[in-house]
């Protein structure tokens, strides 16, 4: 069990196929996403899945993120790309620390999944396979740029992984708190309880123990 209070303290990361317009014959979207924040991080579409492709991709993310990664946690299910000797040893020298989905638990790696989830069947998902590895560039591109400044994520109160990710949620959700506090003292009729909780998530916790995760939900 992992916890974040913070971006890039715990990232997951995950690979999907895209399907292509030869019978057969897939491309490969890496995807890396910071869960305290959800936002992506880091990305990339490969001809092929394998640990070099995902070690340079985490390499280039701290490098062009600027991230310390001494202690970062980066987790994934056990797939061979994820526990190929290249992207291990990566991992050792970049000071990051490798977590693995459990043996025999299918959902073990929420993040990522409901991430290509929300991919797959946004409106603007191709209806049509890519033709290309550079049409299949083009529609991530803008799916991330969608994803991270736009898509306001219902898991943060709704703000933007963006705007948490660098710290503008809290004054978004101050304001949203205001509004809804004026509102309610306008027509307190209209109000039979508490109003929406506008309050930051503080911290978010990487497959959490069914007890710990209990008492989160109660």
């Amino acid at each position: 069990m992992h916890q974040a209070a913070g971006p890039n303290q715990v990232w997951s990361w995950d690979i999907t196929w895209l399907p292509t317009t030869v019978r057969g014959a897939y491309l490969y979207l890496y995807l890396i996403l910071d869960v305290w924040s959800r936002r992506i991080v880091g990305w990339h579409i490969a001809e092929r899945e394998s640990a070099d492709v995902a070690a340079a991709l985490i390499t280039r993310t701290c490098s062009e993120g600027n991230i310390d990664s001494r202690g970062l946690v980066l987790h994934s299910d056990n797939g061979k790309a994820m526990r190929g000797s290249t992207m291990l040893s990566t991992l050792q020298w970049l000071g990051v620390i490798p977590s693995f989905s459990r043996p025999h638990v299918s959902d073990d790696n929420p993040y990522s999944e409901a991430l290509f989830r929300t991919l797959k069947h946004a409106p603007a998902y191709p209806r049509l396979p890519f033709a290309d590895l550079a049409s299949a560039t083009r529609w991530v591109t803008r799916f991330v740029d969608w994803y991270n400044g736009t898509h306001r994520h219902s898991a943060i109160r709704y703000v933007t992984p963006d705007q948490r990710h660098h710290g503008r949620d809290l004054d978004v959700l101050a304001s949203r708190r205001q509004l809804y506090e004026r509102v309610r003292q306008a027509n307190p009729e209209r109000w039979s309880g508490a109003t929406r909780n506008w309050l930051p998530v503080r911290t978010v916790v990487l497959n959490p123990e069914r007890a710990v995760l209990a008492r989160q939900l109660s």
